[in-house]
């Protein structure tokens, strides 16, 4: 289930995509949403990366609201 990264051409796979980059946003996924490793991998890049900007809105809320106090 795990992709393969290949950073210079060939076939299948996620080109050029960051491998660490890939692993912060499973990470934070996993942390915030409490979703596996397997439930993250599965969502495309681009629906993984919009739960990414989406968690991040809110955490910015609740830490503006929480400093507001």
């Amino acid at each position: 289930m795990r992709p393969s990264v290949r950073r210079r051409g060939g076939a299948g796979g996620i080109t050029g995509y960051p491998l660490g980059a890939l692993y912060e946003e499973v990470a934070f996924l996993a942390y915030h949403l409490h979703w596996s490793y397997a439930e993250i991998f599965e969502l495309e890049h681009r629906d993984r990366h919009r739960w990414c900007n989406e968690v991040s809105a809110i955490n910015k809320k609740l830490n503006e609201q929480y400093e507001r106090r």
